[in-house]
């Protein structure tokens, strides 16, 4: 799982870890991902399946999308399709995969690149593999978020962030046994490069083995933290979390994960997404790929699709 890594954290800017331990998040729940296939087949954890809305607003779900090694031929994608109404993350930490969208926008991410697509009003995409990665194989691992949208920005001009994986900011814990990749949002000062509408915190920690991290976190977010890879525990009662499962914390001003001492040979570390936002607490109309505010809003994002209003597929693919 090599994302952007440094030989010796320690060189890094430090998160200083937050003086209050009665403030500490504790867990609520831990809650473990099912498994399913994605667009044209390709193997994801649905990592929120199960956990009400009201502990992940603004966030609606996310997908960890493999770890898989695949054969030549074997890599998929998704075909052209529309959205409305909130935003797509994806975040590669191994492999390729090129996006193309309606309004022009589009690219190709490897190792440690983010993708972020603000469908807004509307608009046509595709997630697909590069032709060499098909030809050749390989091993393909990531994340997709969707991000709401507030009522006042569903209807926005659609817009497109390509973040590659040198302008993530990387930060350290105090004693290197945290190394923090922060994509998105605000934490102890520092600020990643991500540019959203609704006020959140999105970062990958990879966290050595017996370590612990406890990060600040802005009392008016939710917080949750998806394990990638590896196992250890979380919150100040230490619960044990393994890869595959979500943590959803409770009130406070600051959230601990903690990696086990042995982890297996494949996964060195512990490996996990942290995420908080500000809730929106907006009524939410959610149907395949277009989430809005009310039934009738939903009704017109069909219409518009199937009148053509989303956009037209461009005649020819971004890899051409």
């Amino acid at each position: 799982m090599p994302a952007i890594t440094v030989e010796n954290p320690l060189t890094l800017p430090r998160v200083a870890a937050p003086a209050a331990p009665s403030a500490a998040r504790p867990v609520l729940a831990v809650s473990t991902a099912p498994t399913g296939f994605e667009g044209e087949g390709f193997p994801v954890r649905r990592a929120f399946a199960g956990i009400k809305y009201e502990f992940l607003d603004p966030f609606i779900m996310m997908d960890q999308m493999g770890e898989v090694d695949y054969a030549p031929g074997e890599p998929k994608g998704t075909p052209w399709h529309p959205h409305r109404g909130f935003e797509t993350v994806t975040y590669l930490i191994d492999g390729t995969f090129v996006h193309q969208d309606s309004e022009g926008g589009g690219g190709v991410i490897n190792d440690g690149d983010t993708q972020w697509m603000t469908a807004g009003s509307g608009l046509l995409h595709i997630e697909a593999p590069p032709e060499q990665l098909v030809v050749k194989g390989g091993l393909f691992h990531g994340i997709q978020l969707w991000v709401n949208l507030p009522a006042k920005d569903k209807m926005t001009d659609p817009r497109y962030q390509d973040i590659g994986g040198g302008n993530v900011r990387l930060l350290s814990t105090p004693d290197g046994g945290g190394l923090l990749r922060l994509i998105a949002g605000d934490l102890d000062g520092h600020r990643g490069p991500g540019s959203t509408h609704t006020p959140i915190v999105l970062l990958h920690a990879t966290v050595s083995p017996g370590a612990e991290i406890t990060l600040p976190w802005r009392r008016d977010f939710n917080a949750l933290a998806y394990v990638l890879a590896g196992r250890g525990s979380a919150g100040p009662e230490r619960h044990p979390v393994e890869i595959g499962q979500t943590a959803v914390f409770g009130a406070g001003d600051s959230l601990t994960v903690r990696a086990a001492d042995q982890q297996d040979g494949h996964t060195p570390n512990l490996d996990v997404v942290l995420l908080g936002g500000l809730p929106i607490r907006e009524p939410m109309a959610h149907y395949g790929p277009f989430v809005m505010n009310h039934r009738a809003e939903l009704a017109q994002a069909f219409d518009d699709f199937q009148a053509g209003r989303l956009g037209r597929i461009p005649a020819r693919r971004l890899e051409d």
